[in-house]
């Protein structure tokens, strides 16, 4: 099949998402598919990734509100180039305006909105939730709500990559949702990218012996990830015992991030490490992970150190929860730092966590393109 992403998240400055479709472009060739990423840029280009593997990007505006990202401004434009390319199967990767375009694409192809996001987590619920039921936030963005029903019943699949996010949409009147969990680049995590030596140059950045306990934050700087509460749990935490954290990030929160940081000398903040050879280093070598968004869809981070043998202390409610089940670490009340505290110090004097094997990229996109297959196989007997 010709699979044509229709990607606004994607950024080659970007996170997860960009993560996401590095391994689509590797595994979807390795699995007889052709994958072609239709994003915005800054100008017209095709970028060939391999064969049957290419990002295509169309000139439009960048997001105010974030000038790493770009938006789709034309529906002719976008429209025109899904007829030009003729795919034999379509995904929306964001649930707002990429939705939108893609359920009015006039062609016969059938097509996938793929949650790479939660908007009423990341936004809504952290906005109000302090004050108001999450009944009460739903039913003041009914407008959101009604765009995705009805949007969805446009869609053949609403795709999913944990099952509480599936099952929220669904008791909303989401059509068509499905659970397809997301996994992480075979081979390149493991236990045995554990180095001591790196480990012990990261306490000293934070001030602290090797006999201190190292945890590890991975993540944008932005208010969904909950940084100032992890840090603040950290800082609790380390009353009872000699903790540093080393966080690595970028985003429009940083200024704020360093102010909350201060002058404590045990928590560090680092630019993102690309290296694909040090990041699995760096994951392995620390004694946890924490995170502190309630938002996430997956969680990538979440499932690579799982596949690294650290343990994960996360919060009880989003995409991350599925990483820390059977043995693979902890979970605390959502938003409180003082439950992420105790599960830090939890984590780290027992000792006793085993992550198990992390479902694979390859496992992922197995699953989600024999899906695909079904879907078009069955459009077309019907035609």
């Amino acid at each position: 099949m010709r699979i044509v992403d229709v990607c606004a998240f994607y950024s080659p400055y970007g996170g997860g998402v960009r993560t996401y479709v590095e391994q689509k472009l590797r595994v979807g060739p390795e699995l007889g598919h052709e994958i072609v990423i239709l994003a915005p840029g800054d100008e017209d280009a095709v970028i060939e990734r391999g064969p049957n593997a290419r990002i295509i990007t169309l000139k439009n505006p960048r997001l105010p509100v974030d000038r790493k990202y770009w938006y789709f401004a034309s529906a002719p434009q976008l429209h025109d180039a899904l007829d030009e390319l003729q795919p034999d199967f379509v995904e929306a990767a964001s649930p707002w305006r990429s939705a939108s375009l893609v359920a009015e694409w006039a062609g016969p192809a059938p097509r996938s909105l793929i949650m790479h996001a939660d908007p009423m987590s990341a936004y809504a619920y952290r906005w109000l939730g302090q004050v108001f039921a999450r009944d009460t936030i739903d039913r003041q963005f009914s407008m959101f709500w009604e765009h995705l029903r009805r949007h969805s019943r446009r869609f053949d699949h609403v795709v999913c990559a944990n099952s509480s996010l599936t099952r929220r949409l669904a008791e909303s009147g989401v059509s068509a949702t499905v659970t397809v969990p997301m996994g992480v680049e075979p081979g390149r995590y493991s236990p045995q990218n554990r180095n001591a030596a790196l480990r012990a140059r990261l306490l000293a950045a934070c001030d602290l012996p090797e006999s201190a306990s190292l945890l590890l934050g991975i993540g944008r700087l932005a208010g969904e990830k909950r940084w100032p509460m992890v840090i603040d749990a950290v800082s609790a935490a380390s009353r009872e015992m000699p903790i540093g954290l080393v966080l690595f990030g970028e985003g429009r929160e940083q200024r704020a991030i360093l102010k909350h940081i201060g002058e404590n000398p045990h928590v560090r903040l680092f630019e993102p490490e690309r290296d694909p050879t040090i990041f699995p280093r760096i994951i392995a070598s620390a004694d946890a992970l924490v995170h502190g968004s309630e938002a996430e869809t997956f969680c990538m981070v979440a499932a690579e150190a799982r596949a690294s043998g650290i343990p994960i202390i996360v919060p009880d409610e989003g995409g991350a929860v599925d990483h820390a089940a059977r043995g693979g670490g902890v979970t605390y009340a959502a938003r409180d730092a003082a439950a992420a505290a105790r599960a830090i110090v939890a984590v780290l004097e027992d000792r006793s966590h085993c992550p198990q094997l992390a479902r694979t990229s390859t496992d992922h996109f197995v699953d989600l393109f024999a899906m695909y297959e079904t879907t078009a196989n069955g459009v077309l007997r019907a035609a």
